[in-house]
């Protein structure tokens, strides 16, 4: 998911369904990551008969449970690449932060090398969303937009899209979150994050037409609902009754790849801002009040500890607060989803074992849940009081 460092580490942190095939043995269901980096099998359903979010121009709203009044609005970004999809990808950190009593506004964005220009059209399509929020309410919840309009607005980012958090909380004075969660943050070069960057560009420039003219992109880039669930009947999945919306998100994904192909065609060889220049704009100009800095025990592509560094004497200069707080999980613990796994007729060592890495997995992203919700909570009171 995209995850954080820009490229090749967002690229590795993408997860996809992988089908495994051998010779005269019958074919093994979907396998998908876990938090601790192994592959859990069983039939996972992509049907979505109990949606929990509502679309809302281009953003994604997850409300509390009904009946619950929120206690405050949360800005959601994912990290790269599977950020353009968070109703894939995050979908259940964000129940659980709902589950919670947050109102959560997710915005999917699409991968680029500017982050300048991916945290100005955030910015504005939230506050786009929001505007209509507090016009309207959430019906299908019983929110009405006075009881959502006196809300405080805070935020939580993963990956690449802590990043870009930051960029808002450091590039706009007004209408930005009074408490900022950072999971996972990372801010590297290009040259870091993407191994031997100099020579991608002369090898796509070679590629790029051949890749125009493959039929497998073309289909790609235009399967329609029948092509998504067909491919996905081949490799096993319970396919019968895919959500269109589903399909419409598994699309997402491949749309984002010929920009960024594009960009490096064009000679780009850096993120803009740089990463130094990431580090300047925070170090002079973050307003957030206050901010928590999430990192995983297993996690070597975060920088919190080199944030830390550099937020502290920001917040202090103007009386806000920093924390940070280590975790059990993974760069990709976030984007844990609930498999439900399907026993076999008869229960194997398998199952045990993919059941106990599930309940562990489930166990890291539901204490981050808590853990951002309990520090939030304790944010917004005093915002409050």
């Amino acid at each position: 998911m995209a995850l954080p460092p820009p490229l090749s580490h967002r690229l590795r942190s993408t997860f996809s369904p992988s089908v495994f095939l051998l010779p005269s043995t019958p074919r093994v269901p979907l396998a998908f990551l876990s938090s601790n980096g192994y592959f859990t099998g069983g039939r996972q359903s992509l049907r979505n008969p109990d949606k929990i979010y509502r679309r809302l121009d281009s953003c994604l709203v997850v409300p509390p449970p009904a009946g619950r009044r929120p206690v405050a609005i949360v800005k959601f970004l994912g990290g790269a690449f599977i950020g353009a999809a968070p109703e894939l990808t995050y979908s259940y950190l964000m129940e659980l932060l709902a589950n919670e009593g947050f109102l959560i506004v997710s915005v999917p964005y699409g991968v680029t090398f500017d982050h300048t220009t991916v945290a100005r059209e955030v910015y504005e399509r939230f506050h786009s969303c929001l505007d209509r929020l507090v016009s309207s309410g959430v019906p299908d919840s019983n929110l009405t937009g006075s009881e959502l309009c006196d809300l405080p607005l805070c935020s939580v980012g993963h990956s690449n899209g802590a990043l870009l958090q930051m960029l808002v909380g450091s590039y706009f004075p007004e209408k930005i979150p009074k408490a900022n969660a950072v999971i996972s943050f990372n801010n590297k070069p290009a040259s870091e994050a993407v191994p031997y960057f100099e020579q991608i560009g002369p090898i796509t420039r070679q590629l790029m037409p051949l890749v125009e003219a493959s039929p497998i992109y073309s289909m790609a880039r235009t399967a329609s609902g029948d092509v998504w669930k067909a491919l996905l009947d081949s490799a096993g999945a319970f396919a019968q009754e895919l959500d269109q919306e589903i399909m419409a998100s598994l699309t997402k994904f491949v749309d984002q790849l010929p920009s960024v192909i594009g960009q490096v065609n064009e000679g780009i060889s850096e993120f803009r801002p740089t990463p130094l220049e990431n580090r300047e704009f925070f170090k002079k100009s973050y307003r957030v009040p206050h901010t928590l800095l999430v990192k995983f025990n297993v996690d070597a592509i975060d920088e919190s500890d080199v944030l830390e560094d550099i937020l502290r004497p920001r917040t202090e200069s103007f009386g806000g607060t920093l924390e940070k707080i280590t975790l059990s999980g993974n760069h990709l613990t976030p984007c844990i989803q609930d498999v439900k796994w399907q026993v076999g007729y008869h229960y194997t060592p398998a199952d045990a074992l993919a059941q106990s890495l599930k309940s562990l997995s489930l166990n890291e992203i539901r204490v981050l849940a808590r853990t951002i919700a309990d520090w939030l909570k304790g944010r917004t009171t005093e915002m409050q009081s």
